[in-house]
């Protein structure tokens, strides 16, 4: 260790562009800069997933009405992560879900609110309005794979990720048979998804590319460009300080030679150029993914499936923590979840999609609790009708108030780190 450290005072510190200190991985991930726009994010992602959960459970029958047994639920707490039990999570979403007496059964049973009921079907339809581009973007994963294949469970870990209907195997893949085909896999009940049809990988364009073609462009453009070649763009938490080691770092970094999600994967070399370039590629590749999913977001145990077809042998999370300008890791609701940072100002997405703006129509919901409601009416919904276009306007105003109660404490909360 002491020749170590001996050795990275006498050399310049080019010779170590971006590393880190040995440290274990939960160190690493405590000692990253928190960004307090995404942090609040997903606080409110946590609800919406439990919400998503039981959505998906009330819909999933269609002989039941469309409507789950409260005690089933409350079995179900702890794995769905309800802390005070169903009964309780479902009465603070009360323009989500609506608890009635089943007349019959004799018991509470809840089912959707007609709001969030329109809300699901608005969601089904964006996705079935977009098959053809929900058709390209699996075309793209599939191509960015080694061997133009993937488990066909990976595909299933993330299918809500990538905007692909519930019943994508028949919808999306037995229907363009010209272009998929399901086959056994290596393991016994496993299936591989494979392309059928020779795709063109050079008509490919990564969507990195298309920032660099604007950044090479840009008449105001002054820096050098090697960096818009081959960079990607990158903006920093606040509060995260960088120093001039850092940042020469970093613009070293950027000149290097990339290889697209889509080239032809190179020979590995072991020298410490090779190492170097497939990093480069390696973050490349998750850019990519990031960039074709529908929120620009993914759980990193879930991208993981994908490591080994995407030929990537570095630690997925390391390098998500490794490079702070491209992407942002954060560890609420006891998950791991990665967000591209170019795509999001403010806690929104720059360029929305169909099947984001309907996702996030229920986040609104989410967002408003129980205002609007009838005080002390704890079974009805009566009130609980909102106008789908209206939703988006109070949430904003929901958040307004709570960014102004909460201004201070993020302003005490700022970190400031110094990177070099």
């Amino acid at each position: 260790m002491m020749s170590t450290f001996i050795i990275r005072k006498l050399l310049p510190t080019t010779l170590f562009p971006l590393t880190r200190t040995k440290t274990t991985s939960a160190q690493y991930v405590a000692s990253r800069v928190r960004d307090p726009t995404f942090e609040k994010l997903m606080d409110q992602y946590k609800n919406l997933n439990k919400v998503v959960q039981i959505q998906q459970l009330i819909l999933s029958d269609p002989l039941s009405s469309a409507s789950i047994s409260v005690e089933f639920l409350n079995r179900l707490s702890q794995k769905l992560h309800l802390n005070r039990g169903a009964t309780a999570f479902l009465r603070k979403y009360p323009h989500i879900f609506y608890i009635f007496y089943h007349p019959i059964k004799k018991q509470p049973f809840c089912r959707l609110t007609e709001t969030a009921f329109n809300l699901s079907n608005l969601e089904g339809e964006a996705i079935m309005g977009c098959l053809e581009v929900v058709v390209e973007r699996l075309i793209r994963v599939l191509s960015m794979s080694v061997s133009r294949s993937l488990p066909l469970r990976a595909v299933f870990k993330v299918y809500r990720e990538l905007g692909l209907p519930d019943d994508f195997e028949e919808s999306v893949i037995s229907r363009n048979s010209g272009v998929f085909v399901l086959e056994d896999g290596n393991e016994v009940n496993t299936h591989v998804l494979k392309l059928v049809k020779n795709v063109n990988r050079e008509g490919m364009v990564a969507a990195v590319e298309d920032w660099r073609v604007v950044e090479y462009c840009n008449e105001d453009c002054d820096g050098d460009s090697s960096e818009f070649r081959c960079g990607f763009k990158l903006s920093y938490p606040p509060g995260m300080r960088l120093k001039k080691d850092f940042k020469a770092k970093v613009k070293e970094w950027q000149r290097l030679p990339y290889v697209g999600p889509y080239d032809e994967m190179r020979v590995k070399r072991t020298t410490k150029a090779g190492v170097k370039e497939m990093e480069k590629r390696a973050v490349g590749m998750l850019h990519e993914f990031l960039s074709l999913t529908v929120e620009k977001m993914v759980e990193v145990e879930k991208i993981s499936h994908f490591r080994k077809s995407f030929g990537i042998d570095l630690n997925i999370r390391d390098l998500f923590l490794d490079h702070p300008g491209m992407f942002y890791l954060s560890t609420k609701g006891k998950k791991h979840t990665v967000f591209l940072r170019e795509a999001y100002e403010r806690g929104r997405l720059i360029e929305p999609n169909p099947v984001y703006v309907a996702r996030r129509k229920l986040l609104d919901l989410v967002l408003l609790g129980r205002r609007g409601m009838i005080k002390g009416d704890a079974y009805s919904n009566s009130g609980a009708k909102i106008d789908l276009e209206n939703v988006e306007g109070i949430s904003n105003e929901v958040n307004q108030s709570e960014d102004l109660e909460s201004d201070e404490s993020d302003k005490d909360g700022m970190e400031e780190v110094e990177y070099d």
